[in-house]
């Protein structure tokens, strides 16, 4: 595993993109310092890849839940903020959903993995898959 080249854990101005059209008093979505390094450490095993997508789509019992993914390459119409070094891309449909919310890497006894902390959400189900806002 090569070591993270990620070290930077100053706050990122929370400035939507200027692509972020009519959203001026929203806050970026962003990384914690943990889920940044974790990232970072896996991008440069996988060897390739540009940051992170983030979104969300219809499911579960609640409504929604989030999808999150790899990105080898940005779409067109992804917004883009940058947070801890890394880039989070995130599809125009999923940022008011997503607006303001932060991504963190817990790791609690044998059980590690992302954690979304949505400032947006109004309910979740009870086994935490799917939210509402």
């Amino acid at each position: 595993m090569s070591a993270c080249t990620t070290t930077d854990t100053a706050v990122m101005p929370e400035v939507p993109p200027a692509s972020w059209q009519g959203s001026e008093s929203a806050s970026p979505v962003t990384l914690s310092a943990r889920a940044a390094d974790h990232i970072a450490k896996y991008i440069a095993k996988r060897g390739k890849g540009i940051g992170i997508r983030l979104g969300v789509r219809t499911s579960g019992c609640s409504g929604m839940a989030y999808k999150l993914e790899f990105a080898d390459v940005p779409n067109p119409e992804d917004i883009e903020f940058l947070s801890h070094g890394v880039k989070v891309l995130v599809d125009p449909k999923s940022l008011p959903y997503l607006a303001g919310t932060e991504l963190d890497y817990a790791r609690e006894g044998l059980n590690e993995g992302f954690k979304f902390n949505n400032p947006n959400v109004k309910d979740a189900c009870g086994c935490g898959e799917s939210f509402t806002t």
